[in-house]
């Protein structure tokens, strides 16, 4: 187990993506890293036979609405900027998130984790084109070519596959997930509730 909080994330999810703008002010202020984990939210769904927002809300009188109003709460206490909507939503990203964890074995994660959430959620593409997704990844500095190789290694996919299958068996049946101890938080809006524990408050 680990000391840090851990932040169980997919780069198609949003709310993945305003969680990670706001964790660094967190860790500025609490003084504690977050430790990032890959999950597949595809494998996560499956297993736990949950679907996406844009699917649980389709139809719902009120809900998205609200959903909205929290979001603008949520930007405004953590001090990040919106995301932009991703025209090719939703976005198979299998191989990003294997790439996340070659990112992990070569010693780049941070900088991937900040390259693929960008061309999500910043400058929206069509990340689960091979073509597209190996031109933003390089655009930013990353030797795109060898990550997404290296992401077909049999090693690399029964690493996703394990961080998948140990969320689940933890409690997790979606991102962003959080973890400190053994506490379980979900959705960017329980990082406050995140904060407070790892604050001794």
């Amino acid at each position: 187990m680990s000391p840090n909080p851990q932040f169980l994330f997919d780069f198609g999810s949003p709310n993945a993506f305003l969680s990670h703008q706001a964790i660094p002010a967190i860790e500025q202020r609490t003084g504690v890293r977050f430790e990032y984990v890959p999950i597949l939210l595809g494998g996560i769904f499956k297993a736990t036979n949950n679907k996406s927002p844009a699917e649980t809300l389709a139809g719902v009188k009120n809900k998205p609405e609200f959903q909205k109003i929290e979001t603008e709460r949520f930007l405004k206490r953590f001090n990040v900027k919106p995301y932009t909507w991703n025209p090719f939503f939703p976005v198979n990203t299998l191989n990003l998130m294997r790439a996340a964890v070659a990112a992990q074995l070569e010693g780049v994660f941070e900088k991937y984790i900040e390259a693929a959430f960008h061309h999500m959620w910043v400058e929206p593409k069509k990340m689960d084109d091979p073509e597209v997704a190996g031109k933003a990844i390089a655009s930013s500095g990353l030797d795109a070519a060898k990550l997404f190789a290296r992401a077909q290694d049999p090693d690399v996919k029964a690493k996703l596959v394990a961080y998948t299958q140990s969320a689940v068996e933890r409690g997790a049946f979606g991102s962003p997930t959080f973890f400190v101890g053994n506490e379980i938080f979900f959705g960017k809006e329980q990082l406050r509730e995140v904060e407070e524990m790892v604050s001794g408050k």
